[in-house]
């Protein structure tokens, strides 16, 4: 069992890569992920602890978690619309997306996990 400060930094790190992930995509007009999938905000680990059953209620109340819930499942749903552009063939779209979409949306998590974090200390 992970403590939550664990969890964040694990989070920031691997949520950091789908940025990569997302331009080497753009890049070169194809990719190995489902938009299906990446779309979801349950099928990554972070997404996985976060609606698992480690979390106390009374955490799971708290603001701090509802913002983080919130914005996960934001950026997970403005990534999957970078794949599926990409999927489809628009990759000026895709990258549009990127960055009104998507990058924004990505920071915002990464603040509000950081200050969750900090939170916590």
């Amino acid at each position: 069992m992970s403590s939550i400060p664990e969890q964040i930094n694990a989070a920031i790190g691997a949520h950091g890569a789908w940025k990569l992930r997302l331009k080497t995509a753009i890049a070169s007009g194809t990719g190995d992920l489902d938009w299906r999938i990446v779309s979801k905000d349950c099928e990554c680990a972070f997404g996985k602890w976060l609606h698992g059953h480690e979390i106390d209620a009374a955490t799971r109340a708290s603001v701090p978690y509802q913002v983080v819930k919130r914005l996960h499942q934001e950026f997970h749903i403005a990534a999957g619309r970078v794949v599926q552009a990409v999927q489809n063939g628009h990759r000026q779209a895709a990258q549009d997306l990127m960055d009104g979409e998507f990058i924004p949306r990505s920071e915002k998590l990464v603040r509000a996990l950081t200050k969750w974090k900090g939170e916590l200390a």
